[in-house]
């Protein structure tokens, strides 16, 4: 068993975070300094040195990490400091033995926090709670498997099944979970998607009939300006900030929209250029900068368009009605809209002011081949969706489709997240997808809708006994409504989590659970004949490339995931439909199932193979639109008629708006240590970054402890004590704190409507005096 860290805290808790000021760019000598801390932390620094020369490689492994596309003419430095993060993470010497949970009961493990946890290292063998000692015990492969068949048959419906799918899993992964638990009976298939990028999926699948982003990689050479909304890249997806940087030293406009100042989204040194880092060079990032309010972003985008509809109007050249007139429909209805809202409608809701609505209009006319990218920040509101539709709207205005150096860019997360939805990880699969699967398996899918994330724990609160299956992830640190969450899931009747590290989880039980362990990204997967394996992954560019780890496993008696899943399936559901083992023997096997049953995927094998593999080519990329219309449709969606920054000024008692979001040191719900460069913050995660003059209103003082009361009109208390206020630029009324610690204050019902993601970005909160003692 491996020792926490004797330097960390043994407690989020009591923790007493340093603010400082940051003055440096992102990246330069403080990433450098990351990258070695954390090697040295993994206890595997020569190794883990040795295999960043094969990550974001053609013969190595994609990074555990973000989603970020690959270059075609790449370097031999691929990764970032996040990246480094995630396979130091994964590729530690630390091992969590039976030893350990002989020693640390499920109840003193739910003391720790998310980062003490997870750096216990990595797990090496099958865990099943005995809830009469309240310790995990060490049970066999075929035990543990043969236990979770048996569940699963036993249940009432195949329905009363769930099973969760994390953007770690590779395709291949992926598709044979989908088609077990098809086969199985059910399509209850959520994913980390319903609680990120759901919104994004959801719009462009009305505008433009497809739900993935339309710009490769190689479009951000060609652009005469970039659009980032609500995302913070310097933290997020650190390689984008290369692609940014060369964008912004050949001239094109980066402008960006952010409630907070991010240091990312301002200027980067790139520690892979000497002369610069020897004199402490950098490079700015956006040439404009505006911070509109939580939830404005909307009315942001609706007062540029208001802006360029004046200049049209006017006589000025800037809309493209050539291409409107030829690839899009219902321009008339949304133009009327447009002009009927009024400059003090939008000013109120976004935050910013008309001309600096207009000053972002002008920027855009300008610009003959636009993207536009955007993240969590737009996509986990209520009115999310209709956000999404905005930004396409204006996109269409300009004829910013279909050519070189322009479309759409929804930044994703998890370095496979959009992959697994290619594969089938959806709720509500596809007719197309149901009919290609019957005609391949010559047996009936499940037609009726299963449930997303929400309502998983929906299910899992109002009836008990349901059997809980996640593939990677970590869901109830990721989901909203911490406590509800975590009792809902205590009412199965099993849990069974495939993993390759502790995490929170873990030690939310039902009656029985499991803990499967799993081969990692990093390491050699081998069949029985020895023979390396190869998955693949699709970014965020819709790319799919292969994926082959180089490290020796943890542990030689260590299962891949599809090992775990072919076992299940066969105990569960026989061989005479698919030959799992073959499936298991031989990847290409699994990729020929692929192939016969997803669009694109001719010659997978062979492709998959050439250096940076192949694009799934996006129908809006070529102009085609498989929507009612068959062309690219405007919205002409309302504004809301407030949004939460709205309400609050409304509410008596000083309410605010809160966003959650990551630290540096974190990458979705997994923490790698206690601060967050950036941002200015040194051993603490438990701080709210606050406008001055709200701190002066409310009567409370930068440095000050408080506790943070949510929503309860539900009768549920939401609230989450000691934190201290941190003075930031943000605009007044808004507020951020780190998840998951903030999560239990986030209503299950609180979610964006049509993509039901958990609206993170947009929660009531008021402040009270903290009796916590720093």
């Amino acid at each position: 068993m491996a020792s926490p860290d004797p330097d960390a805290p043994k407690n989020s808790t009591v923790h007493d975070p340093k603010v400082f000021e940051y003055h440096n760019p992102a990246g330069g000598w403080g990433a450098l300094k990351a990258v070695g801390k954390h090697l040295l932390h993994s206890r595997s620094a020569a190794a883990n040195a040795r295999s960043l020369f094969k990550l974001n490689q053609p013969d190595g492994f994609d990074c555990p990490g973000c989603a970020w596309g690959d270059p075609a003419h790449g370097s031999s430095f691929e990764f970032c400091e996040n990246g480094v993060k995630a396979v130091t993470w994964e590729a530690t010497s630390k091992r969590v033995t039976r030893k350990f949970f002989a020693q640390h009961s499920v109840s003193e493990l739910k003391t720790w926090d998310d980062y003490r946890l997870e750096d216990q290292g990595r797990l090496v063998e099958p865990m099943r709670y005995n809830a009469d000692t309240d310790h995990y015990e060490p049970i066999d492969w075929d035990a543990a498997l043969d236990l979770l068949a048996a569940e699963l048959k036993a249940l009432p419906t195949p329905d009363d099944a769930i099973f969760y799918t994390s953007g770690k899993a590779g395709n291949e992964s992926a598709y044979v979970f989908q088609l077990l638990t098809r086969l199985y009976g059910t399509n209850n298939l959520p994913d980390c998607s319903n609680m990120c990028h759901e919104a994004s999926g959801v719009a462009l699948g009305e505008a433009l009939g497809t739900g993935k982003g339309s710009v490769r990689l190689e479009d951000f050479e060609h652009a005469e300006a970039i659009f980032v909304f609500g995302q913070n890249p310097g933290t997020n997806h650190p390689r984008m900030l290369g692609t940014l940087r060369e964008a912004a030293e050949r001239g094109a406009t980066i402008v960006s929209f952010n409630p907070l100042r991010e240091r990312g989204l301002e200027k980067f040194a790139d520690p892979q250029k000497p002369l610069e880092m020897l004199h402490n060079g950098s490079h700015r990032i956006s040439s404009h900068y505006f911070c509109p309010k939580l939830g404005g972003d909307m009315a942001v985008v609706r007062g540029m368009a208001k802006a360029l509809f004046e200049r049209d109007a006017a006589g000025e050249n800037v809309l493209d009605h050539a291409f409107m007139a030829a690839h899009t429909a219902e321009l008339d209805g949304y133009r009327a809209l447009v002009e009927a809202t009024a400059w003090e409608t939008l000013e109120t809701q976004s935050g910013l002011s008309r001309a600096e609505m207009e000053e972002a209009a002008a920027l855009y006319a300008r610009s003959r081949a636009t993207i536009i990218c955007w993240a969590m920040g737009i996509t986990q509101h209520v009115h999310s969706v209709p956000t999404v539709r905005e930004i396409v709207n204006l996109l269409l205005l300009c004829g910013n489709l279909g050519k070189l150096g322009a479309g759409t860019s929804p930044v994703r997360g998890h370095s496979n997240v959009q992959g697994d939805r290619t594969m089938g990880i959806f709720e509500k699969p596809s007719d197309a997808l149901l009919d290609a699967l019957e005609a391949r398996y010559g047996k009936p899918m499940p037609r009726k809708h299963g449930v997303d994330s929400v309502a998983a724990v929906q299910a899992m609160r109002d009836a008990p006994g349901k059997v809980f299956i996640g593939l990677a992830g970590n869901f109830t640190r990721a989901i909203s409504d911490s406590r509800v969450t975590e009792a809902a899931m205590a009412r199965c009747r099993m849990t069974a989590f495939i993993s390759t590290k502790l995490n929170r989880s873990h030690l939310v039980t039902g009656k029985d659970a499991l803990i499967l362990p799993c081969l990692g990204r990093t390491e050699v997967d081998r069949n029985k004949a020895g023979k390396p394996q190869l998955i693949t992954v699709e970014d965020s560019m819709s790319m799919v490339h292969g994926s082959a780890g180089i490290n020796r496993p943890v542990d030689k008696a260590l299962p891949s995931e599809i090992t775990i899943l072919t076992g299940l399936a066969e105990r569960l559901l026989g061989s005479e439909v698919v030959d799992w083992a073959a499936m298991r023997e031989d990847y290409d096997v699994i990729r020929d199932h692929i192939e016969a049953v997803i669009p694109g995927f001719e010659n997978f094998n062979e492709r998959v193979r050439e250096p940076r593999g192949f694009w799934l080519v996006n129908p809006a990329f070529e102009l085609t639109f498989p929507t009612p219309s068959g062309k690219a449709e405007f919205s002409t969606a309302a504004l809301p008629g407030q949004v939460m920054h709205q309400q609050m000024t409304t509410r008596e008692g000083g309410w605010l708006t809160l966003q959650t979001m990551r630290s540096h040191d974190q990458y979705n719900t997994t923490v790698y240590g206690y601060n967050d460069r950036y941002r200015g913050i040194e051993n603490g995660r438990q701080v709210i970054f606050l406008n001055a003059a709200d701190i002066d209103r409310l009567g409370f003082e930068a440095g000050q402890w408080v506790d943070l009361i949510g929503e309860s009109s539900d009768g549920i208390e939401r609230r989450v004590d000691g934190f201290k206020i941190v003075a930031y630029d943000t605009p007044e009324g808004c507020a951020a704190a780190y998840y998951p610690e903030t999560n239990p204050l986030i209503p299950l019902d609180h979610k964006g409507d049509k993509s039901h993601t958990p609206a993170s970005k947009s929660i009531a909160i008021r402040l009270q005096a903290s009796a916590r003692i720093a």
